[in-house]
């Protein structure tokens, strides 16, 4: 049997987080405070507030019962002729006790640079201070997976992305990660809000196996030990007897995915809570990867990190 990592600790708790949100400290619509007690009625255990060039550190409502992850979006215009593209980058950051070398309210200028070789200097000043970066909604961002697949020491990419499935229907079903995955470089997929405003406010998440601080909670992010959602819950991935299997809260349909493999769509009269689909005797031949994903009766989906085999 092979378990994806997220899973290998039956007694250990998931934790609901948010990755990427903002606030009127930049381009959003509300506070901090109010961002983060309306996360603590929704049942997040703890939330970055990612405002556009600007570090936060600080907990602008501890009573919400909120975890802050130190964080920021950075924003990067990529190339301006008939059009935009971008790069976007998260940034989730260590307590400053552990090394992280920004400073609370610290700006950055918006980026110029203008390809994946020199905007990895960027992302190397990033993981110098012990930040995880994560790029963001590249669909919204009109970057295909050939504009940024060599950037190094991503540890995940969106997606799923709240404020671009609302707003314009894209970033919604991890479009691009099976261009990185195929290659064999492991990124994980991560579901956020990029929320700037009400609508899409905590309607995209993950749920990590950690425990509750800082510390545990991005080494948990780094080492895959987590499923992403906007609804449904995932108890189990696995893959034993040529066979990948997922339990889940109640669902209607069940997807696989995999490198130069179709995808396969399990639909279902009456939901499940377990799927098995069979990976060993596929007319396409031998899977490098699986992924899986559930949708509830609602079109709600989760997405599981791969197994590589």
């Amino acid at each position: 049997m092979k378990r994806q990592q997220a899973f290998s600790d039956k007694n250990g708790k998931f934790l609901k987080g948010g990755l990427h949100c903002h606030t009127n400290r930049s381009d959003g619509q509300f506070s901090p405070k109010e961002v983060l007690e309306y996360a603590g009625s929704q049942g997040y255990d703890f939330m970055a507030l990612t405002d556009h060039q600007i570090y936060n550190f600080k907990n602008y409502a501890p009573e919400s019962g909120v975890l802050v992850i130190p964080g920021m979006e950075y924003s990067n215009l990529l190339e301006k002729d008939h059009g935009v593209r971008f790069f976007h980058t998260v940034c989730l950051g260590a307590a400053k006790e552990d090394g992280n070398g920004f400073e609370q309210d610290q700006r950055f200028d918006e980026g110029r640079y203008p390809d994946s070789e020199t905007y990895q200097e960027f992302l190397d000043e990033m993981h110098r201070n012990k930040n995880l970066t994560i790029l963001c909604h590249p669909q919204w961002s009109s970057t295909s997976a050939r504009y940024f697949e060599n950037q190094k020491g991503n540890f995940a990419m969106e997606i799923y992305n709240s404020t671009s499935d609302i707003e314009y229907e894209i970033d919604n079903d991890a479009a691009y990660w099976d261009e990185i995955l195929g290659q064999g470089k492991v990124w994980y997929g991560v579901a956020t809000d990029d929320a700037h405003f009400y609508n899409a406010l905590c309607k995209g998440w993950v749920m990590v196996k950690a425990e509750k601080n800082i510390s545990a909670i991005l080494k948990a992010l780094e080492n895959g030990e987590f499923y992403s959602s906007t609804g449904p819950e995932i108890y189990d991935f696995y893959v034993e007897d040529g066979k990948a299997a997922i339990e889940c809260s109640p669902a209607k349909k069940v997807y696989l995915y995999g490198d130069k493999h179709p995808a396969v769509v399990k639909k279902y009269d009456q939901p499940v809570t377990r799927a098995e689909i069979d990976i060993k005797n596929s007319w396409a031949g031998e899977y490098p990867y699986v992924r899986m994903a559930v949708a509830d009766e609602n079109g709600k989906k989760a997405w599981t990190n791969p197994i590589f085999l």
